[in-house]
C-alpha cells in the first residue's frame, strides 16, 4: 500500500509538473507580427536571422514577419494588427506632425546613416548636384524628394529649374541608366548601386548627406505600436535585443546571412551575387561608427524634421524630438 501511494504521489507531481510549465510556455510566448516596408531585400536580413537562429524563440516570442498592405506598414502598427513594422523618418514625419500623431514610435535605426543619392551613367558630368541640370531625372513628384534636390544643387551652385522632371517607371535602375530613357535616379546605393557594380555599368553617383548633413536621416527604421508597447514593455524590448543579435550576426557573417535571407525569401536566389554583395555593403551600415545597433542620434534626427519646418514642406509642423526612442534597444 505505502509503494502504491508513493508511486501515486510520484505521478501526480509529475503531471502537475508537466502541466505548469506547459502553463508558463503559454504564458511566456508572445506572438508578434511584423510588417515589412517592401518585398524581402537585405536591409531586413536581420530580422530573417533572428527568426532562422532562434533568437526570437529564445527571447520567449513567435513571429511572424508579413508584407506590407497598399497604405503601408505604419497603418498597420499603428492599428495593433501588426506590432512592428519598417517605415523610414522622412515618410514619418507627416504622421507625426500636427497634434494628433499616429501612435508608432521609431525603436531602433536599421541603418545607421542615410546611404541614398543620385546614381547617373559616368563621365556625363552628374557626379555633382549642378551637373543635373539640362538632364533627366526620373521624379516621383514629392515635395521632400524635390526640395532635397534643390536644396543640394544650390549649394553647388545649380538651378533645379533646368532639371527636366520625368515621372519615374524605374524598377530596374540598370536598365534605365543603359537605355537613356532617364539620366539620373534617386537610389538607395546599398540595393540599386550595388546592382550597378554587380551589372559592370560605370556609373557616378553623389550622396546628399554628404553634402549636407541635414539629409543625414535615419532610413530605414523599426516602429513600433506605442499601445502595445506601453502594454508588453519586457516582450518589446526582447524583441529589439533578439533583433540586434540578427543584425550583428549579418554585420560579422555577412554571406551566412544573405543565405539565410534567400532562404527566406527564395525569389531573391535568381539575383544571387547582388544579394551577397548587397549584404557585404550593408554589414558595414548596419552599425558603422555608432556604440550600438539601432541607436538613434537626436541631433540627427532633429535636424531633417526642423529642415522640414522651415521649408514648409508639411501642412502642420512636427516636433523635432518626438517620435523616437532607445529606451528599448539593449544596454
Amino acid at each position: 500500500m505505502k509503494k502504491f501511494i508513493a508511486i501515486l504521489l510520484a505521478l501526480t507531481m509529475i503531471f502537475a509538473l508537466a502541466a505548469c510549465g506547459k502553463s508558463a510556455e503559454t504564458a511566456e510566448t508572445e506572438t508578434i507580427t511584423v510588417v515589412l516596408d517592401w518585398t524581402p531585400n537585405t536591409n531586413h536580413t536581420g530580422i530573417f536571422v533572428a527568426q532562422a537562429k532562434g533568437y526570437f524563440e529564445e527571447a520567449g516570442l513567435k513571429v511572424e514577419v508579413v508584407q506590407p498592405p497598399e497604405d503601408g506598414a505604419v497603418t498597420l502598427v499603428a492599428s495593433g494588427k501588426a506590432q512592428f513594422g519598417v517605415s523610414f523618418q522622412d515618410s514619418l514625419a507627416p504622421a507625426f506632425a500636427g497634434d494628433e500623431p499616429i501612435p508608432v514610435t521609431a525603436v531602433a535605426a536599421v541603418i545607421q546613416h542615410n546611404t541614398s543619392g543620385i546614381v547617373s551613367r559616368a563621365g556625363e558630368g552628374m557626379d555633382r548636384p549642378k551637373g543635373l541640370e539640362g538632364k533627366k531625372y526620373a521624379t516621383w513628384d514629392m515635395d521632400v524628394e524635390k526640395a532635397t534636390i534643390r536644396d543640394v544643387m544650390t549649394a553647388d551652385g545649380g538651378d533645379f529649374e533646368l532639371v527636366e522632371l520625368i515621372p519615374s517607371t524605374v524598377t530596374d535602375e540598370v536598365s534605365a541608366l543603359k537605355s537613356k530613357s532617364v539620366d539620373a535616379i534617386w537610389i538607395f546605393y546599398g540595393w540599386a548601386g550595388v546592382a550597378c557594380e554587380v551589372a559592370g555599368l560605370d556609373i557616378d553617383y553623389f550622396d546628399f548627406a554628404d553634402i549636407d548633413p541635414v539629409f543625414d536621416y535615419y532610413t530605414p527604421v523599426i516602429i513600433g505600436g506605442n499601445a502595445w508597447m506601453e502594454e508588453n514593455p519586457d516582450a518589446a524590448k526582447a524583441f529589439i535585443s533578439a533583433l540586434s543579435k540578427g543584425y550583428t550576426y549579418a554585420v560579422e557573417n555577412p554571406k551566412e546571412a544573405a543565405d539565410i535571407l534567400m532562404e527566406a525569401a527564395p525569389e531573391l536566389k535568381a539575383n544571387t551575387e547582388l544579394v551577397y554583395a548587397s549584404q557585404e555593403y550593408l554589414a558595414k551600415e548596419y552599425i558603422a561608427d555608432a556604440a550600438r545597433w539601432g541607436e538613434f542620434d537626436g541631433e540627427r534626427w532633429a535636424a531633417f524634421f526642423n529642415w522640414l519646418n522651415e521649408n514648409n514642406l508639411m501642412e502642420e509642423k512636427v516636433a523635432p524630438d518626438f517620435g523616437f526612442t532607445n529606451s528599448y534597444l539593449p544596454e
